[in-house]
């Protein structure tokens, strides 16, 4: 990507962004969905560690990384509603008339969401630690994980976008979302250890990228980090968000051919 591209990508994020902090009230549900999942699910099944195979002490520290990527998922799985909006307005149709770079169209939506998930899983981390959560692998652990969760965030953000240039209607968005939110979620090691989940549920979260977000999450996170697990896991989680963004800047060019 060129310099011009970039800086392009950055002066539409910064318009995203402002949007975004305008409206404090979307900003305080986006914390306390994960706030309710966070204390009431920990408390709800805090004794269900002791069956074993979590890997942690407590079913709290269980649960962050998987609270932290389900928050990631559930934001940016809305991200072509942005999208929608601009179309409707004609926002983005005047923004096509201009020299701006169509990729800095779509990455900006991208970058946007990746800022606001950064800052929303350190959030969780942190209320989590106020909680009594331990988290042995530090600040780099942290790290890695915040890192997945924006991975994540990106993969299904762009694809929201492309999905809400090819349909433009946002009951089909709203359903198609409704459709994968609950199966990417319980498809996963979200609640329960691999070892404890029926076998086919645990063979289907093998191919599942939100359950690779999650492992490299707590593999990073443990006292002795498995980091072969979490490049492996990261290095695909990396791949398909550029498969993703690639496919929305797609998007955006058919559309642009149909107006």
């Amino acid at each position: 990507m060129s310099a011009d591209a970039v800086a392009q990508t950055w002066y539409m994020t910064q318009r995203q962004l402002v949007a975004v902090a305008r409206q404090p009230a979307y900003l305080v549900m986006m914390l306390i969905q994960p706030v309710i999942w966070l204390f009431l699910f920990g408390n709800l099944f805090k004794k269900i560690v002791e069956l074993g195979g979590f890997g942690t002490t407590t079913y709290l520290d269980y649960l962050i990384p998987g609270i932290v990527v389900m928050s990631a998922l559930n934001s940016s799985m809305w991200a072509g509603m942005g999208t929608l909006e601009d179309i409707e307005r004609g926002t983005l149709n005047r923004f096509l008339t201009t020299p701006v770079s169509r990729s800095a169209l779509m990455n900006a939506n991208v970058v946007q969401n990746g800022i606001s998930t950064a800052l929303q899983s350190v959030i969780i981390v942190l209320l989590g630690a106020a909680g009594g959560a331990q988290y042995p692998g530090g600040a780099a652990g942290i790290a890695v994980l915040v890192l997945a969760s924006v991975l994540l965030g990106a993969v299904f953000g762009a694809f929201s976008n492309a999905v809400g240039m090819l349909v433009r209607q946002r009951e089909s968005i709203i359903g198609f979302n409704t459709f994968l939110l609950l199966p990417l979620t319980f498809l996963s090691s979200a609640f329960m250890a691999p070892s404890q989940m029926p076998s086919w549920m645990a063979r289907i979260a093998d191919f599942n990228p939100v359950n690779w977000a999650m492992m490299a999450g707590r593999s990073a996170l443990a006292a002795e980090p498995d980091w072969g697990d979490v490049l492996a896991r990261g290095g695909a989680l990396a791949g398909l968000a550029v498969v993703a963004v690639w496919l929305s800047t797609r998007a955006l060019r058919s559309y642009q051919k149909s107006v």
